[in-house]
C-alpha cells in the first residue's frame, strides 16, 4: 500500500497567506466589467486564484513524503543436484516421478502464495521446469550452489531450499562445514548399498617431462567384491597397448597401487589412457578408464649466472630461479669457478662489465652465443661500457647514487604480476641504485618504477627489451637479496621476488615471435566442460597490429575429426569460443590472408576428460542428514514429499513488508508545472478569445 504526505518547512499560518494573495490577485483583475458573462468571469477569476496560490505556496519550498510498502512473498527453492551420478546410479523411473512430485509441490507452493525458483549446478542455465532438468554435469559442487542461492535471495524472504541430491560431492568443500541462514529440506535419491564394481580411482604423474626420460605413471585401482581375483590394467597411447599389468586384488585392501614407467618419446602434449579390464559381475564399467595428459619438452633451460665477485645476490637470485624445476643455474665467478662451454639459453650477469678486469670471458660468450642477459647493475659496474652494449637502456650518471624501493608499471602486460605484488614491493627494503639520467630506447619497456620515500617517479628500476631482434632486462638495484630475505620472513615464502626472476628468465629465453598471424588458446589445458576459447593476433610487416582481418581456424581430433570457424580478429573481440570438446588431445591450424600474402599459424591443447562422477556410485545420504540437522530440518526420501510439502505449510512462513520513504521537492515535480502552464495558458486564451488581454 502506497501513501503520500505534503509537508512544509514554515509555519502553516502562511498558507493561509497565499490563499490570501492568490484571492487579493483575482479581485484585483476580475473585478472590474468584462466583456464576457459573469459565470465565466468567476471561472477566470477561480483559475487565477488558483495559480497565484500555488506559485507563492511554493516559494515556502513544500515537500512530498512518499511512502512505498513492497510485499515480498516467503520464497522456496528448488536447488537440483544435476551431475550424472544421480542419473547413472538412481533408479530412473523413481528419479522421473520424484521430479514430476516436486514439479507438482512447486505449483501447490505458489497456490498457497508462495514464490518458487528452480537452481541447478549451472547457475547461468536456470530451468523454466524440474522435470525438463538435464543430469548432465559433470561435476558435483553442493557448496556453491547453496552459497549461490543464499547469496542470490539474500534480500527475497528465503523460507527454505529444497535439495535433491544422492549427496555425492567432488568439487569444494563439503556443505556440512558451511553456515545457511535458511533450512535446508533434502531429498534423498540414489543407492547407499556398495557395488561390485572395480574402477581406476587416480592417475599420479609429472604433467611436465623431458623428452628421452622415463617418467613413472602410478594408476590407484580400486575395487568392492572382488577380492581374490585378477585383474588386467592396460596403458595406451593413441590407442597403441604400450604396456600392462595383471595383478592381484588383495580381499581386505581396497585400494591398491599399479606402477608404470613410460618413455617420454617427442616433443609436445601426449595422450595416454589407463584401463582396467572389465570383470564379469561389475555394476558399471564407466569408471574403468582414466586418462593421463602429459607435456614432453626437451632438457632444462640452462642459465649462466655470472658475477665479477662474490655476492649475496647469487645466491637469492638462483635460489629464486631453481623455484622453477625446469631451470638449472651454471655460477661462473672469474678466478673462482671456470666458466663451462655450455648451450646456455639466458644469462645473468651480476655487476658485469665490471670496472675490474676478470669478466671479458663471459661477455664474450654472451656476444658469440648472442645470449638473451639479465643485466644487474651495482657499484662495481662500469656504466659506460654498460650502454655500449645497447640493451635498451642508457645511463648519464656522476657516480652519486640514490636510495628507492620499487614500483610497479600498471602498464606493463608482458606478464602478470602475482596478487599482493605492490602490497609486498612497498616492504622491501629501500635498493642502491645510480643517481643519474635515464634514456630508454624506443624497443624497451619499463617493469619497475624507482619510488623516492612515498614519491613514484618516473625513472626505471627494471627494464627490459621486448621488440627486435634482442632481448635483454636490466635490474638497476643490487642488494636485492635482502627483498627475498625480507619478504620471506614476513609471509613466511618469497613468491613475489621468486615470480619476478622467473617470470623474466622465462620471458628472455622465450623464442622471439616474429609470426605475423598468431593464434592461440586462451590455456594450454581445458577440462571437457569448459568453454574453449581461442586468441588472435594479426602484425604487418613492420610486427604493427592490425586488425579487421579473417581468419580461419580447423581444430582436429585424435580421429581426425575438424571442426572449423572464420571470425575476425579486433581491438575488443580478438577471438572465438569453439564451444566444448571431449577429452583428448587437439591440434589446430588457423590462417589469413595479410596484403595479399598468406600466414598460418599452427598449435595443439589438451581437453581433458574429469570423469568423477562416474567414481562413485555410493550415495552418500549422511551428508544430506547431517546438512539438514545444521539447519533445523530433517532428511526426506522420494516416497515422503507428502510430507515435506507439509512440513513447509505448516510452517507458516510469512510474506515481508519492505518499506521505502522518499522526500521531494514539491517544485521538482514536473506534472505540477504543466498544471499551471496549463491552466494559464486556458485563461489567456479565453481572455484573448472574448477580446481582452
Amino acid at each position: 500500500m502506497n501513501s503520500f504526505r505534503l509537508i512544509t518547512t514554515s509555519s502553516p499560518w502562511l498558507i493561509l497567506a497565499c490563499l490570501a494573495a492568490g484571492a487579493l490577485y483575482a479581485w484585483l483583475l476580475y473585478s472590474k466589467r468584462t466583456p464576457w458573462p459573469k459565470a465565466l468571469n468567476y471561472l477566470l477569476a477561480a483559475v487565477r486564484f488558483v495559480v497565484v496560490s500555488l506559485l507563492c505556496f511554493l516559494l515556502l519550498g513544500p515537500l512530498v513524503r512518499y511512502f512505498k510498502n513492497t510485499t515480498v512473498k516467503p520464497t522456496i527453492v528448488f536447488a537440483l543436484d544435476n551431475s550424472q551420478s544421480v542419473r547413472l546410479f538412481s533408479d530412473s523411473v523413481q528419479l522421473q516421478q520424484t521430479a514430476q512430485q516436486l514439479q507438482q509441490m512447486r505449483e501447490r507452493l505458489e497456490a498457497k502464495g508462495y514464490t518458487t525458483e528452480v537452481q541447478t549446478l549451472n547457475p547461468t542455465q536456470p530451468p523454466a521446469s524440474i522435470t525438463a532438468v538435464p543430469y548432465t554435469s559433470e561435476t558435483t559442487n553442493l557448496s556453491e550452489l547453496l552459497q549461490g542461492v543464499q547469496n542470490t535471495y539474500a534480500e527475497q524472504n528465503l523460507a527454505g531450499v529444497v535439495l535433491l541430491s544422492d549427496g555425492i560431492v567432488n568439487q569444494g568443500l563439503s556443505p556440512t562445514y558451511a553456515h545457511y541462514n535458511y533450512p535446508v529440506y533434502p531429498v534423498a535419491v540414489g543407492d547407499t548399498v556398495p557395488k561390485q564394481d572395480v574402477l581406476v580411482a587416480s592417475l599420479r604423474y609429472n604433467k611436465v617431462n623431458y623428452s628421452g626420460n622415463r617418467f613413472p605413471l602410478e594408476v590407484e585401482l580400486q575395487h568392492e567384491g572382488f577380492g581374490g581375483r585378477q585383474a588386467t590394467v592396460l596403458l595406451r597411447e593413441n590407442g597403441r597397448t604400450i604396456a600392462s599389468k595383471t595383478i592381484l586384488l588383495q580381499p581386505k585392501q581396497a585400494i591398491q597401487q599399479v606402477p608404470f614407467q613410460v618413455l617420454a618419446s617427442g616433443l609436445g602434449k601426449r595422450h595416454y589412457e589407463v584401463q582396467v579390464q572389465p570383470l564379469a559381475g561389475e555394476f558399471t564399467t564407466l569408471n574403468n578408464t582414466k586418462h593421463a595428459y602429459i607435456d614432453v619438452v626437451k632438457g632444462k633451460i640452462k642459465i649462466l649466472v655470472a658475477a665479477a665477485a662474490p655476492h649475496p645476490d647469487i645466491k637469492a637470485l638462483r635460489a629464486a630461479i631453481e623455484t622453477n624445476e625446469n631451470y638449472e643455474t651454471e655460477l661462473y665467478i672469474p678466478g673462482l669457478t671456470p666458466l663451462k662451454q655450455e648451450d646456455y639459453d639466458v644469462a645473468v650477469l651480476h655487476q658485469l662489465p665490471g670496472r675490474v678486469a676478470g669478466g671479458e670471458a663471459v661477455l664474450n660468450l654472451v656476444r658469440q652465443k648472442n645470449l638473451p642477459v639479465l643485466y644487474i647493475l651495482g657499484p662495481q659496474s662500469d656504466l659506460r661500457d654498460y650502454n655500449a652494449l645497447g640493451a635498451g637502456l642508457r645511463i648519464s650518471s656522476s657516480g652519486q647514487t640514490d636510495q628507492v624501493v620499487a614500483a610497479v608499471n600498471p602498464n606493463f602486460t608482458a606478464y602478470t604480476m602475482p596478487e599482493g605484488t605492490a602490497e609486498r614491493l612497498a616492504g622491501y627494503p629501500p635498493a642502491q641504485v645510480p643517481f643519474g639520467t635515464y634514456t630508454l630506447a624506443p624497443n624497451t619497456e619499463v617493469i619497475l618504477y624507482q619510488q623516492v620515500g612515498r614519491v613514484k617517479t618516473n625513472k626505471p628500476l627494471l627494464t627490459i627489451q621486448t621488440a627486435g631482434d634482442k632481448r635483454n632486462a636490466t635490474l638497476l638495484a643490487s642488494g636485492t637479496w635482502q627483498w627475498r630475505l625480507q619478504e620471506n620472513a614476513t609471509y613466511q615464502n618469497a613468491q613475489v621476488y621468486n615470480k619476478l626472476i622467473t617470470n623474466l628468465v622465462q620471458l628472455l629465453s622465450a623464442p622471439r615471435n616474429k609470426k605475423r598471424l598468431n593464434v592461440y588458446p586462451v590455456q594450454t589445458e581445458y577440462t571437457s566442460s569448459d568453454e574453449i576459447r581461442f586468441n588472435a593476433e594479426v602484425y604487418n610487416q613492420a610486427l604493427e597490429p592490425i586488425y579487421g582481418q579473417n581468419i580461419t581456424l580447423k581444430v582436429t581430433g585424435e580421429k581426425d575429426n575438424t571442426r572449423s570457424f572464420t571470425f575476425a580478429n579486433g581491438e575488443n573481440q580478438t577471438g572465438v569460443t569453439v564451444g566444448t570438446l571431449p577429452g583428448g588431445r587437439y591440434t589446430y591450424t588457423a590462417s589469413a590472408t595479410v596484403n595479399g600474402q598468406l600466414q598460418q599459424d599452427k598449435g595443439e591443447f589438451i581437453v581433458e576428460e574429469l570423469q568423477l562422477e562416474a567414481l562413485n556410485a555410493v550415495a552418500d545420504h549422511n551428508l544430506l542428514y547431517q546438512l539438514a540437522s545444521n539447519t533445523g530440518s530433517r532428511l526426506y526420501f522420494p516416497q515422503q514429499l507428502p510430507q515435506l510439502q507439509q512440513d513447509i505449510l505448516t510452517s507458516n512462513h510469512k510474506a515481508i513488508i519492505y518499506s521505502q520513504e522518499e522526500l521531494t521537492d514539491l517544485v521538482d515535480m514536473k506534472w505540477l508545472f504543466f498544471l499551471l502552464l496549463g491552466f494559464i495558458s486556458a485563461e489567456w486564451f479565453v481572455r484573448k478569445y472574448n477580446g481582452s488581454y
